[in-house]
């Protein structure tokens, strides 16, 4: 069947494209809430220009979320459409990855050819943290999709030779800035190098195009924070997760140095907002942490003492903790359950399986693409474009090989050159293998013996989860393909043979991963901290996503298991303050699609500080972002984070007096005594003040039986939250 414009229909492009939707939709309408941080932000935003501009987490424009507003500017107006809901704002990053999808086929097929294209983008499809990341509202599958867009603009440009849409791809670059900071320009390297190999022109204008480009980025990329910055304080919400409330600051320390540092905010095993907090106590750090008593019978974990848990090396799923315990007794290392620091670091069990499972099929692809190069020679455009994806893949394979702050679903940053050189490499190794060019014949089946070796190595670890049978036969195919190839490779009579045997060997590559992309939805997903495999299966309980065994296994986030657990919004409004954003908690379980930790509400709690407002702005005080959101989601009305996600300084004793003389403000929910975690700073202070001018409220009028029972209430580190009406100021 052909177009209009005469151009065949890509019947195998359209049933990749329809397997990528399957795998990124089905089933996300059953995620209530989605990462529960960033829901609140999108209610918030649907309610004025204000909160949309500046990404305001809360309806009084009280904080802002923890990154810039592009894609949350995206995800409000999903939500002004359908309504607010988990799958609504989940929908848009769904869609980005089908479209990342169908724009490397584009990419890829100019210079590669259909088979290379088809190839490329059904890895892109198969790559299991892709799928993970692109089921739940986190930004990385839109700044993918937003940087495979720079790519195709760049590549536009140079075939065309047209220096405005070099400039538009570095401006599109800009865009990505402003929806992950510092993590957009990751690829800055691969267009520098690409510009001035491709760009036909004298070296004089391939720089000027270069440094108007860079002028163009830089631009594009400061421009929200400069608007923001430039507007008193006073009259804008505080800038969360920054520690100046500048945007600029947020953008080059938090989220820009610390991320490679692990340093700067603290942190177990020296990452940022990664554990305790500086200039604080060791047990008053995470502080306000509920726990919650069944899973603590259920696991014999002492959760008053982190300390405690780091020092025995307790299970953590995700290898939580410095002896790196966790993912079945594995050891995790590092931060978060991100392996050692290393070379092999994306080699190791904690990493191999999210994006690492065709990387030793792309070194001998890439051997394969650049093998012809000669010295004075020209380079080819399909020469070109392999040291384009070389330049994004490797710089990005050295960050993650070091860095000391990251999460798995970062990863998803290596996807779209694995995918290219994968799909453009075995087209190249089977022509090389067909037309018996030397050594370079070897190539295919060595490959692909290579991979099949190393895809056993990541899959041992998790026979007990799977069984033998994925091993066995995803072994005995490699191994029997690759031999079949070496075997044919002299006999001219099995030519047609080893096409197909060649092609099967690449097939069987793909298993493994479609099976580890498929997990979020046969077992359930983790919409705050999405991570593909069955490395958790095993932890705990509680309904997945998808119907079947919670794939985490454990319906708490890292800082809801083992210690400081939190119990959930149901249970006294869950006042557990957790140390790492949604972008930043530890790599940990599954959260069966629910909406994140904090998803539920106390109905008591809200209908009590609902029938008792009287014209306040904010239905309520609490100690962070993470115990506030589900009641803006909920209701729509506002709610005070008063330490931001969870440890900002925001307020000063002050500014509380002053909120509370203009009546903004009536009932707090904080710890009833003093020595939790209340932030750093003079925010110890304005809780002492808020409970020194405040009666509590009796715990009969506002807490639910469920907080009550079996999960013990809700608890800070050194007691139980408390809910305080302040008293009636002079």
């Amino acid at each position: 069947m052909k177009t209009k414009q005469g151009q065949q229909i890509d019947w195998l492009l359209i049933g990749i494209a329809l397997l990528s939707a399957f795998l990124n939709i089905f089933n996300i309408w059953n995620d209530e809430n989605g990462n529960a941080y960033y829901t609140a932000a999108v209610t918030s935003m649907l309610q004025s220009f204000h909160n949309f501009f500046y990404a305001s987490f809360d309806p009084a424009g009280f904080v802002t979320v923890d990154k810039p507003p592009v894609v949350f500017w995206i995800q409000t107006l999903f939500a002004y459409v359908f309504g607010v809901h988990g799958w609504s704002v989940i929908l848009p990053q769904a869609l980005a990855g089908v479209g990342s999808v169908l724009l490397i086929y584009h990419l890829v097929k100019p210079s590669f050819g259909g088979t290379a294209a088809r190839l490329a983008s059904l890895v892109m499809a198969c790559t299991p943290i892709a799928v993970a990341v692109s089921r739940t509202n986190n930004i990385d599958s839109m700044l993918v999709f937003t940087l495979l867009v720079a790519t195709w603009m760049l590549f536009k440009g140079i075939r065309k030779e047209k220096p405005a849409w070099v400039l538009g791809a570095f401006a599109v670059i800009g865009v990505g800035f402003n929806m992950k900071m510092l993590q957009a320009y990751m690829v800055v390297p691969a267009f520098i190098l690409f510009t001035l190999l491709a760009f036909k022109s004298g070296w004089k204008k391939k720089w000027a195009i270069l440094a108007a480009a860079t002028v163009v980025m830089a631009g594009v990329s400061v421009s929200w924070a400069l608007a923001v910055d430039s507007i008193p304080a006073s009259k804008r919400p505080y800038i969360g997760s920054s520690q100046t409330n500048s945007v600029l600051e947020l953008a080059f320390g938090y989220n820009g140095v610390s991320r490679l540092t692990g340093m700067n905010r603290g942190g177990m095993g020296g990452g940022a907002r990664g554990g305790e907090m500086p200039n604080m106590p060791p047990m008053q750090q995470h502080g306000n942490n509920t726990v919650n008593r069944q899973q603590t019978q259920q696991d014999g974990n002492n959760t008053a003492n982190r300390q405690q848990m780091q020092q025995n090396g307790n299970n953590m799923p995700g290898g939580f903790g410095p002896n790196g315990h966790g993912r079945q007794g594995q050891g995790g290392g590092g931060m978060f359950g991100t392996g050692q620091p290393g070379p092999l670091r994306l080699f190791q069990t904690e990493l191999s399986g999210q994006t690492s499972w065709l990387l030793p099929f792309v070194a001998f692809a890439s051997v394969g693409l650049l093998v012809g190069i000669r010295r004075r020679e020209p380079l080819t455009a399909k020469q070109k474009e392999t040291l384009f994806w070389l330049a994004w893949l490797f710089p990005m394979m050295v960050f993650f090989s070091i860095a000391g702050f990251f999460h798995h679903y970062y990863l998803i940053m290596l996807a779209p050159a694995i995918a290219a050189l994968a799909g453009a490499g075995w087209v190249e190794l089977w022509n090389q293998y067909r037309n018996k060019e030397g050594w370079k014949m070897w190539l295919l089946p060595s490959g692909i013996l290579a991979t099949t070796a190393f895809e056993l190595i990541v899959l041992q670890p998790f026979q007990e989860q799977i069984g033998v049978g994925w091993s066995i036969g995803i072994g005995a195919a490699g191994l029997g393909l690759a031999l079949a190839l070496f075997l044919a490779a002299n006999k001219p009579k099995l030519s047609s043979i080893a096409a197909l045997t060649a092609m099967a060997g690449m097939l069987v590559m793909l298993v493994a991963p479609l099976y580890w992309a498929a997990t979020p939805l046969l077992y359930g997903g983790n919409s705050m901290l999405p991570q593909a495999g069955p490395s958790q299966q095993g932890f705990g309980a509680g309904p997945g996503m998808g119907g079947g065994p919670n794939f985490g296994a454990n319906t708490q986030s890292p800082d809801q298991q083992g210690y400081g657990q939190k119990e959930g919004m149901g249970d006294g409004a869950n006042s557990g303050t957790q140390s790492e954003s949604p972008d930043q908690q530890g790599a940990g379980p599954r959260q069966g699609m629910g909406g994140g930790p904090n998803s539920r509400v106390n109905t008591k709690l809200l209908e009590y500080v609902t029938k008792h407002n009287t014209g306040e702005k904010y239905l309520f005080a609490t100690t962070n972002a993470s115990s506030a959101a589900p009641y803006i989601i909920k209701t729509g009305k506002a709610v005070m984070a008063m330490n931001g996600w969870a440890s900002d300084q925001i307020l000063t004793v002050e500014k509380i007096k002053e909120i509370v003389k203009n009546k903004e403000v009536k009932y707090f929910l904080i710890p009833s005594g003093s020595g939790g975690f209340e932030g750093r700073g003079g925010n110890s202070e304005v809780m002492d003040w808020i409970r020194k001018n405040s009666t509590e409220v009796p715990e009969a009028e506002w807490k639910s039986s469920s907080s009550q029972s079996d999960q013990g209430g809700p608890m800070g580190r050194d007691g139980e939250m408390a809910l305080y009406k302040i008293k009636k100021q002079n």
